[in-house]
């Protein structure tokens, strides 16, 4: 008598069911990795396509920014050169009132032109926002105190004399008041 188990004939399911599992995943794994490295191609794409999108952003803001430098830059130098001429056309008259006093031969009209002059350079600093530092009692910080004289007459650091005026435009100190300081 035959043995059942003997009798099983070699049927294509059986084959297949008879066929290690590891030996089916290792028929499959070709397919899988063909798949993974068409993902992996994709995604290597989409990070190089984001990389160059990156370093073009990159590459046109640094030459924004070469351009703002520069244009800054030639402003800058507009703006010094319209001040600079600005100053020097409000001086100018001056300039030209010293040039007639120069010409003339005469005696008072020279000291009328030189007050005249004095009176016109004064206008100009103050179109220019420039003025003159008061000079009553001193201040280290807006005055130079050349010389000190000991006198019961004056008040303690009273500014008795003005050897040179100082100037000043805003909060900025263009010359300190050159001064003697009592007590």
């Amino acid at each position: 008598m035959e043995h059942p188990v003997d009798e099983v004939k070699n049927t294509p399911e059986t084959a297949e069911s008879e066929v290690p599992a590891e030996e089916k995943n290792e028929k499959k794994k070709p397919k899988r990795p063909e798949a993974e490295l068409r993902e992996l191609k994709k995604q290597l794409e989409a990070a190089r396509t984001e990389a160059e999108s990156a370093n073009d952003k990159y590459l046109r803001m640094m030459a924004e920014y070469d351009n703002f430098r520069k244009r800054t830059a030639k402003e800058k130098e507009g703006v010094y050169a319209d001040a600079y001429a600005d100053c020097i056309e409000n001086i100018l008259p001056v300039l030209d009132n010293l040039s007639r006093a120069a010409g003339s031969e005469n005696f008072e009209a020279v000291k009328k032109g030189l007050e005249m002059t004095a009176k016109a350079f004064e206008d100009a600093l103050s179109k220019m926002g420039i003025t003159e530092i008061e000079t009553k009692t001193f201040d280290p910080n807006l005055h130079n105190a050349v010389m000190h004289v000991e006198d019961e007459n004056y008040g303690d650091g009273e500014i008795v004399e003005v050897f040179q005026k100082g100037y000043r435009k805003g909060d900025k100190i263009i010359r300190y008041a050159m001064v003697k300081v009592a007590n």
